[in-house]
Order: structure tokens, then C-alpha cells, then sequence
């Protein structure tokens, strides 16, 4: 028992032996030092209120006005105007169609070519005048113009009895005269009696080249001496009204637009009025490109027209026609007649692969003549319409 309590007092004082020591060790240490004392805050200028000044004027010289240099009463630079746009002289009208006649031959020729060839044949049978049917249907002559083509020719190289290159040429030309004809008035009516300005619509599927051709006819009336102003109703297509004020500029012709997708009606009724005002000759009307199966465009058309003759009746309504597309140019043709009163056709494109044709199917299935044609991307090559020459162009020279 003695020898329990001897360890108990020998590790109590062995551990407050080593109490002591750790103490002491820790006294020793430095301390570390005491935080710097808080620094002095200036407190930020108050923001200037309105009436007040942003700082603090400073002392500096001050000029009296008789110091200060003011200007001498001179007028200021004027900057540079630029030269007005250069107004274009079109092409005399007269004889264009003729000019034009080599380009149109080139591409047309093979009608007459292939004609003149099976003409010349010793013997004419049927097979023969079959392959001669089947030359013009191809050229989109139509039917019935095909077959009394045929039939006069049949009869004349029957009676005639001799068949030269010359004389199968010439009766040729003197049968497709017939169908073309040579008695329809093809005059663009652009001066009506006892008022102006004449008026003129121009109407078409979309890419037949209606705004185009108002252009390039405006250029044909400017040629010829008139005043034009140009309504800009094709509210539908984007930029449409731009391309028409290009080709007005050209020429010096004022164009009348509206704005993009606004009522193509208000846009015709305005060039008209502008027109009176202006005291031009002739006001061109272009009108948005509509297909023809569309029934509510098509009355908007008719609507257009409708408004227009508010002011004065309409001299012409012209249809634009692309003459590579044929016989379906035919179906668009009916049924713009049937709304807008069809008075006279442009053919379009007819330098291309158009078969030259077209021009007789045409004017029988609308009852009206062809009176422009289109024969390149010229300013200047639309042309009235000449039988004569557009004749000699098929069948060569």
C-alpha cells in the first residue's frame, strides 16, 4: 500500500515539474506587434447638384471680346455638288426591228430553213406536207394556222406547177404574211383626242419581264418625242420600285412609287394625277407580276384598272409574254383577257430558243395584235412590231 501512494506522489510532481517548463518556454516568445492604428478618411466631395459648378473656378486670364478673333462675314465653304446624273438619248424607234432583224434570224431561221428544204423536194406527198405540219406545230404556230398554212401552200405549188428556190420562198413569205397579217393596227395608243396624258398598263405572270419592258418602253416614247411619267404599282416585288426609277432616270422620267406592300391601286391613281398635273404625254402604269391561276390577284388587277379609269380610260393594256414558254403563254393570255381587257402583246425573249410562231398563236387566241417585241437585254431592243421584216427574219434572206 505504502508503495501505491510513493508512485501517485512521484508522477504528481513529475508533471508539475513539467507543467512549469512549458510555461516558462512559452514566456520566452516574442509577442507579436500591435496593430497599426486606423488610418485618417477624408470623405469624398459631394457630387454637384444641377445649378452648381463641376469644380472650383480657377484663377486664370480672361479675353474682353474686342480680343477674341470672329469671323470676317465671309460665307462659309460650300461643299462640292456633284454633276447631275447624265439623262440618256435613246435610239430612234424607226427601224429598230430591222436593225435587229440578223439577231432575230439567227435563232429563228430554222422554221424557214426546214420549210424551204421539204418545199424543194421532186415530190410533195402527204408524208412531205406532214413533216411540213409538223415544223410549224413545233415552231408553237398552232393548229389551225398550221393547217390553213398548209392548205394555201398545197393549192398555190399545185397550180403554179413549178417550184424554184425563188418562187417557193416568195410564196412562202406571202402565206405567213397572211397569218401574221399585214392589216392590224400595231400602234402603241399613247395620245388619246382632247386630253392628256395618254395611259398605258402594262400587266404579266411574274418573270416575264413587265418592269423591263415599261422601262425600256418608256426609252421608245422618250426617242420619239414624248413626256413620260412612270407608275411604280409593283408594290409586291422587293425593289421593283427602284428598278423602274432607275431606267425613269435614264431617260429624265419622274416615277411615282409607294411604299413596299402598300395598295398598288393608290400607287396608279397617283401617277395618273401626277401626270395631269405635270402635263405629260403618257403615263406607264407597271403592275406586280400575278400568277394567272390565282383568282384574288387577279381581281386586284382589276381593281387597279377600275381606279385608274377614275381619272380617264385606259389607252392600252399591254400583256407582257415570255415567248420561250409557248403554248402555256397562250393560257396566261386567256385569262388576262378575260380581265383587264387585253389591247396589245409584248413578246419578250424572242431572240432565245422562242419559236417564232408564237406571234401567230397568240394574236389568234386573244383576237388583239402583237405590237412590241423584245430581242435582247439592250436598253434598246425592244422594237415595234414590223410583219414584213419579222417574216423575212423566219425564212431567211
Amino acid at each position: 500500500m505504502e508503495t501505491v501512494i510513493l508512485a501517485v506522489v512521484i508522477a504528481v510532481v513529475v508533471l508539475g515539474v513539467l507543467g512549469g517548463l512549458v510555461v516558462g518556454s512559452r514566456r520566452k516568445k516574442s509577442l507579436p506587434p500591435p496593430p497599426p492604428a486606423a488610418p485618417d478618411i477624408t470623405a469624398p466631395p459631394a457630387e454637384p447638384h444641377i445649378g452648381d459648378e463641376a469644380e472650383t473656378p480657377r484663377d486664370e486670364p480672361r479675353r474682353t471680346i474686342e480680343e477674341v478673333d470672329l469671323p470676317d462675314g465671309s460665307a462659309p465653304p460650300v461643299a462640292e455638288e456633284l454633276p447631275p446624273t447624265e439623262i440618256e438619248v435613246p435610239e430612234p424607234t424607226a427601224g429598230r426591228l430591222v436593225r435587229l432583224r440578223a439577231r432575230l434570224s439567227r435563232s429563228q431561221n430554222a422554221l424557214g430553213k426546214g420549210l424551204l428544204a421539204l418545199l424543194s423536194r421532186e415530190h410533195l406527198d402527204d408524208d412531205t406536207w406532214e413533216e411540213i405540219e409538223d415544223i410549224l406545230l413545233t415552231a408553237d404556230v398552232g393548229v389551225t394556222p398550221t393547217q390553213e398554212l398548209v392548205e394555201g401552200l398545197r393549192e398555190r405549188v399545185k397550180v403554179l406547177g413549178t417550184r424554184t428556190p425563188e418562187e417557193l420562198r416568195g410564196l412562202l413569205r406571202e402565206e405567213l404574211l397572211k397569218l401574221v397579217g399585214t392589216e392590224l393596227d400595231r400602234t402603241v395608243k399613247t395620245e388619246p383626242e382632247e386630253r392628256k396624258p395618254g395611259i398605258v398598263m402594262v400587266v404579266g405572270v411574274n418573270g416575264t419581264g413587265k418592269t423591263t419592258t415599261t422601262g425600256k418602253l418608256a426609252r421608245v416614247l422618250v426617242a420619239d418625242g414624248r413626256t413620260v411619267v412612270l407608275g411604280a404599282a409593283d408594290t409586291f416585288r422587293a425593289a421593283a420600285a427602284d428598278q423602274l426609277q432607275t431606267w425613269g432616270e435614264r431617260v429624265g422620267a419622274y416615277t411615282v412609287r409607294g411604299p413596299e406592300g402598300g395598295d398598288p391601286a393608290s400607287v396608279a391613281f397617283d401617277a395618273v394625277k401626277e401626270g395631269k398635273e405635270m402635263g405629260v404625254d403618257v403615263v406607264l402604269i407597271d403592275t406586280a407580276g400575278r400568277l394567272h391561276t390565282k383568282t384574288g390577284l387577279m381581281d386586284e388587277l382589276g381593281k387597279v384598272k377600275r381606279v385608274v379609269e377614275k381619272h380617264a380610260p385606259l389607252d392600252e393594256v399591254l400583256l407582257v409574254l415570255d415567248a420561250t414558254t409557248g403554248q402555256n403563254g397562250l393560257v396566261q393570255a386567256r385569262v388576262f383577257a378575260e380581265v383587264v381587257d387585253i389591247t396589245g402583246i409584248v413578246l419578250t425573249k424572242l431572240d432565245g430558243t422562242a419559236k417564232g410562231g408564237i406571234v401567230i398563236a397568240v394574236q389568234r387566241e386573244l383576237g388583239v395584235p402583237v405590237k412590241l417585241i423584245g430581242l435582247g437585254e439592250g436598253a434598246d431592243d425592244l422594237a415595234p412590231f414590223e410583219p414584213e421584216a419579222f417574216v423575212d427574219a423566219l425564212i431567211g434572206e
